[in-house]
C-alpha cells in the first residue's frame, strides 16, 4: 500500500508543517512557514532550521540557538 500523497505547494500560502528530527512533513500545502523568533517568511525550499520539540521553525542558526536559551535556559 502507498502513502498517502503530499499536498502539493500553494504559492503565496502559509503551509502547516510537523516538524521530526530529521525532516518534516506537510500537513497543510503551502510555500513558506514563519520565522517562531522574528515572523519572517521561510520558503521551504530554504527551511533548513526547527525544533521537533517545539514544532517551530527559524530562519538561520542564531535565530534557533535563541529560541533553545529562551526556553531551556543555560546550562
Amino acid at each position: 500500500m502507498n502513502p498517502p500523497p503530499k499536498p502539493l505547494p500553494v504559492q503565496g500560502r502559509e503551509a502547516v508543517l510537523r516538524y521530526d528530527r530529521a525532516d518534516f512533513d506537510i500537513v497543510e500545502g503551502g510555500d513558506h512557514v514563519r520565522c517562531a523568533v522574528s515572523g519572517k517568511p521561510i520558503p521551504l525550499e530554504r527551511l533548513t532550521y526547527w525544533s521537533a520539540e517545539l514544532q517551530e521553525a527559524y530562519a538561520n542558526a542564531a535565530l534557533m540557538t535563541q529560541r533553545w536559551v529562551e526556553t531551556h535556559g543555560r546550562s
